[in-house]
């Protein structure tokens, strides 16, 4: 069965529509900024993308709706585009200071120092890359250098690429019946909030919305500046990372702000169908819905473990300050916000023991709960791998005509549906570990010798997991292999991997190659 290229082409394009109004939104941040040499950068992106989105959409409006195969190119397609125009602005910015290094716009020469790795295309592409996939990665050597429209844009790509950029086209493009489930199903995601997908994805940009306006006066609360509230605020909630400063949280030097990232970041991991029913006064959904059970179970567990491994190896000043920093650490691996406020590594240095780093990594794969802004496996894959494992063993033991069920939260599965989800789950965890394998191997080919394996595990782990943690390797400075390895790692993280399957499947099809 072959997909319908028109059909992916136009959804493509329409979602390269919504990103343009994205760019041409970002104008006005740059007046308002005073950043006026960065209007055209963003004027020329926008013209640019909504050019060839326009162009793809008009030129198969006809297209048949998509069916899940289409929808599974679209969302590995659109990514891997958007992540690829994504990155005009970072380009053509560099290049209008390079060309005028010193005008009396550009504030400092340290402004002109950071934005030029952005002259580098495949820096640039990393950059989006990292911003849409909710990673925060970075190339960036000083962020608090970074013109703030190049703040801003960072942080937008990361706030919408949390709920993804399928999600805001199905809100403001798509049309009832126009085949939105199932494009909205081949972003990882098929929680409903309404019976409409449509009235779903507006429900979810409400709540959104409101979670994001609630953790910037939060952090204006605590004593973080203004423009500073207002970017963490959005990659807090979206769990991307991206920082307006270098040392990201710890810049602060404020245990009150630390701890009050921390509900942000949880926030963030919670299913946003449950975040609905909250706010509509079912405060017992906290306790009662088992993946967020397992959210405040798995985040208080590693806390817990990180804090013990931190203390015995005796590296900071009390158990305070180590529960602290364990405390925000675990939590932002494993709802892959990524921010920081302790170094986990210098590169070649070690500053973290191999357990607490790979606790960390434990932390980065798992995630949390799918239907959330969270990548990594999703803890209900995990739940299903460890509950289906035992199930199966225990099979062993019945008589082969009994009528078996596995019990998962509310859902009461029967042998069908437990072979098939199990199988899912497996496969999905499977094939992520194997384009980890990958990215290491590359990493430890490419890299000199004396990089410890606990930190080129850990900073492959936190691109594919869209983290953002890094352990001192992760920079400008890395080989160009690096640094596309893993670009292709954090896109293939935020899809799930079963999508860039199917894209690469479809290709080699068509290409004749699995004769």
């Amino acid at each position: 069965m072959r997909a319908n290229i028109g059909t992916i082409a136009r959804d493509v394009g329409r979602i390269l529509q919504a990103v343009s109004i994205m760019l041409a939104a970002s104008i006005v941040v740059a007046v308002l900024n005073g950043e006026y040499y960065a209007v055209p950068a963003f004027g020329t992106s926008a013209f640019v993308v909504a050019g060839v989105g326009t162009g793809l959409s008009t030129a198969y409006q006809d297209a048949d709706a998509p069916g899940k195969l289409e929808a599974m190119i679209t969302a590995a397609s659109a990514w891997g585009v958007t992540g690829v125009l994504g990155s005009l602005p970072f380009v053509l910015i560099a290049w209008t200071m390079a060309l005028d290094p010193f005008p009396a716009w550009a504030q400092t020469p340290a402004m002109n120092e950071t934005m030029a790795v952005f002259l580098s295309p495949l820096d640039s592409v990393f950059e989006s890359m990292s911003g849409f996939t909710g990673t925060g990665l970075t190339m960036a050597a000083v962020e608090a250098d970074l013109p703030r429209s190049i703040h801003w844009w960072r942080s937008f790509t990361e706030w919408i690429g949390g709920v993804g950029v399928i999600v805001l086209t199905v809100a403001i493009l798509a049309r009832p019946g126009s085949g939105s489930f199932t494009l909205y199903e081949s972003e990882a995601r098929s929680e409903r909030i309404h019976p409409s997908i449509v009235s779903t994805v507006q429900e979810i940009w409400k709540i959104y919305l409101g979670l994001t306006l609630g953790s910037i006066l939060l952090f204006f609360a605590v004593g973080m500046p203004p423009w500073d509230a207002i970017n963490h605020g959005m990659t807090g909630i979206a769990t991307g990372g991206f920082s307006v400063h270098a040392d990201s949280i710890a810049h602060y030097n404020s245990p009150l702000i630390e701890y009050a990232v921390v509900p942000v970041m949880l926030a963030g991991s919670i299913a946003f169908p449950v975040h609905y029913l909250v706010f509509k006064g079912e405060i017992k959904n906290l306790y009662t819905d088992l993946q967020t059970r397992w959210v405040f179970g798995w985040f208080a567990i590693g806390s817990i473990g990180l804090t013990a491994l931190l203390y015995a190896n005796g590296q900071y000043g009390s158990l305070e300050e180590t529960f602290r920093i364990a405390l925000f650490q675990f939590v932002s691996a494993t709802s892959n916000a990524g921010f920081g406020t302790a170094t986990v590594g210098d590169g070649t240095g070690e500053v973290w023991s191999a357990g607490a780093t790979l606790l960390m990594c434990l932390g980065m794969l798992t995630g949390a709960a799918a239907g959330s802004t969270v990548s990594g496996i999703k803890l209900i894959r995990v739940i299903t791998i460890l509950k289906g494992t035992a199930w199966h063993i225990r099979g062993v033991f019945v008589p082969e005509r009994a009528v078996r069920y596995l019990q998962i939260g509310d859902r009461r599965l029967s042998e069908q549906q437990v072979e098939r989800e199990y199988t899912e789950a497996t496969v999905v965890f499977i094939l992520w570990v194997a384009f980890l394998c990958l990215g290491v191997t590359v990493f430890l080919y490419a890299l000199p010798s004396e990089y410890p394996l606990e930190y080129v595990i850990f900073d492959v782990m936190s691109a594919q997991s869209n983290v953002g943690l890094d352990a001192g390797i992760t920079g400008p400075e890395m080989p160009s292999i690096t640094k596309a390895m893993l670009i292709l790692n954090m896109w293939v993280g935020r899809l799930e991997i079963i999508p860039i399957a199917v894209l690469l499947g479809s290709i080699l099809g068509r290409l004749n190659l699995y004769k």
